[in-house]
């Protein structure tokens, strides 16, 4: 409320710019005048109270105030949660929508990395995480164009456990069908990225979308020399790149290089985690989002120590120097990122911090 002087002893109340309310000073005074004659008039009219009056009085007030005073039992209860809701975050980046949807999440133990013992629990201690599973998400991105949807990768389904597979939830907490999804953008085809594409019996989930995916992965893991020359804990991994490819034959598109995907999506090829493992740079007017796909797994290590990589790089060193170049771009250009194992909602932005990186995490999307 703001109060502003007026020529000739008056004043307004301004409560909203819209809203002015004139009052005139002499006669609020006049009022005033009145109110305590009035006031006055009346303690003088008062009836006398005698003293048992006055105490009984006294005695129904101060029941009455012990009354009001006795604490409420809340009858109302209901049972702890055993899960949360749909992992669904939106935000803008321009004119264009992006989704951030949570599959669910995994476990990644320091031995996964290599990493020493000793200097895995000092960052997980250092992130406060002393104690606990060193738990990674799983994400996936929806990006509205207007004029298509656009789903980048699809999580893991049934691939890994049941702490994932939640995808379908989360889409369908966004108000959003499969028959909806015009196209898969794939980053790379390990099961935690394209396993959802397909139902239990194989079928395709998404019965409209076309399927793009980089075609050096599409080669790899199509290629039976490679699947021969793999470990055996890793031969699954060539079946069901396979099988969900053949889902979708005949509306699958390869892409090479720094392709354009739409007008608004280019590709940015960062190889070594697989093959023909891509990114994401989304465009829309002066805003952009970096999606890097699986650049990091774990945050609490890989962004102090780039170099670690995770058993499943099949090229190790180009792997870590794609990581490092992902992360000096991103800190340099000061990027929105966006990961597919960062800390859910996985959008913010990457800063240099002594010989690592540091995530700063985006503000929630207050308004879109």
């Amino acid at each position: 409320m703001q109060f502003a002087c007026l020529p000739g002893d008056a004043f307004e109340m301004r409560f909203r710019d819209d809203l002015h309310v004139p009052l005139d000073l002499v006669k609020l005074q006049a009022a005033h005048v009145s109110i305590q004659s009035n006031i006055k008039s009346s303690m003088r009219n008062t009836m006398t109270l005698s003293r048992r009056t006055l105490f009984s009085g006294a005695a129904g007030a101060a029941a009455a105030l012990a009354a009001s005073s006795l604490p409420r039992i809340a009858t109302a209860k209901a049972p702890l949660a055993t899960s949360h809701q749909s992992g669904v975050v939106r935000r803008r980046v321009g004119s264009l929508e992006v989704t951030a949807l949570l599959d669910g999440y995994l476990e990644m133990t320091p031995e996964l990395f290599g990493a020493p013992l000793d200097e895995a629990a000092r960052l997980a201690t250092e992130q406060f995480k002393g104690g606990e599973p060193n738990l990674s998400p799983v994400n996936a991105f929806l990006v509205n164009l207007g004029d298509r949807l656009v789903l980048i990768d699809t999580g893991a389904a049934n691939s890994f456990g049941p702490t994932l597979g939640r995808l379908p939830e989360a889409l369908a907490a966004n108000g959003v069908s499969p028959a909806q999804i015009d196209a898969i953008l794939l980053t790379h085809m390990h099961p935690d990225h394209i396993a959802g594409v397909i139902d239990a019996n194989g079928n395709a989930v998404f019965p409209n979308a076309e399927m793009i995916v980089p075609e050096a992965d599409f080669a790899y893991w199509h290629d039976d020399a490679s699947m021969s020359a793999a470990p055996n804990a890793f031969k699954p991994f060539f079946k069901g790149a396979r099988l969900a490819a053949k889902a979708y034959e005949g509306r699958t598109t390869k892409i090479s290089g720094e392709a354009d995907v739409f007008g608004a999506l280019k590709a940015v090829p960062l190889p070594g985690h697989t093959p023909g493992h891509t990114g994401y740079i989304l465009n829309s007017g002066d805003a952009s989002l970096f999606i890097w796909g699986d650049t990091v797994h774990n945050a609490t290590y890989q962004l102090a120590h780039p170099e670690w990589g995770p058993a499943f790089d099949v090229d190790p060193e180009m792997a870590a120097n794609s990581r490092k170049r992902a992360l000096d771009m991103s800190a340099a250009d000061r990027l929105l990122i966006a990961g597919m194992h960062m800390p859910f909602p996985a959008v913010g932005h990457i800063a240099t911090e002594n010989l690592g990186y540091k995530f700063v995490p985006a503000e929630w999307p207050y308004a879109l």
